[in-house]
């Protein structure tokens, strides 16, 4: 074999070798991507977790009688703060996904109560503390929102690039597997519609 042919045979091999690193740096890249994405919205969340304990604490006095819905929302805050740890960590794993979902969804509905009955009293509406508070609690629930669209948009475009053939081909050798977008913790009863009577 002349060393021209060895030398077209070496680059004949070593295209694919190139491209086949490439692509494994691709999956890198957005796998990186969608875990720093989780990260801000843990980031998010943490804060959340941080703003429920004080609100509870500065309404505590004005719903003496609302025990059991501040201590409801306490409870919940711990679970959703607990899942969100372990998503943290395993921001690919679908089920650590479902837990933060459901532990979410646990929490709204103590806080919405919660955020109810603020809205139910004028002394607590007009407590600076209460209304710098809760303005803060919808101002990252915000936060939240496009941090959860900004994880699932680069949760899309890794499966995208893990799922397209040939590269599927390299993310099968190399264990790069799809993840898991957030869905909509909302139940169906507060996605429905709100009817209005004329």
């Amino acid at each position: 074999m002349s060393s021209g042919s060895i030398l077209l045979l070496i680059g004949v091999l070593m295209v694919p070798l190139m491209w086949g690193v490439a692509v494994f740096n691709r999956f890198v890249t957005l796998r990186n991507r969608y875990q720093n994405a989780y990260a801000q919205i843990d980031v998010q969340l943490k804060r959340r977790y941080d703003l429920i304990p004080n609100l509870v604490t500065a309404t505590r006095a004005y719903l003496a009688h609302e025990r059991q819905t501040l201590e409801a929302v306490i409870a919940a805050r711990q679970r959703a703060s607990d899942a969100s740890e372990v998503a943290l960590h395993r921001p690919r794993d679908g089920q650590a996904l479902v837990a933060l979902e459901a532990a979410e969804a646990a929490l709204a509905r103590p806080l919405s109560r919660l955020m109810a009955l603020v809205e139910q009293y004028p002394e607590l509406r007009a407590d600076d503390t209460v209304h710098r508070l809760t303005e803060e609690l919808g101002t990252t629930e915000n936060r939240i929102g496009f941090a959860r669209q900004a994880f699932n948009d680069q949760v899309m475009s890794y499966n995208t690039a893990v799922e397209s053939f040939p590269a599927s081909l390299v993310a099968s050798w190399c264990g790069f597997g799809t993840a898991n977008v957030l869905r909509a913790t909302a139940s169906a009863q507060e996605r429905q519609p709100v009817a209005v009577a004329l």
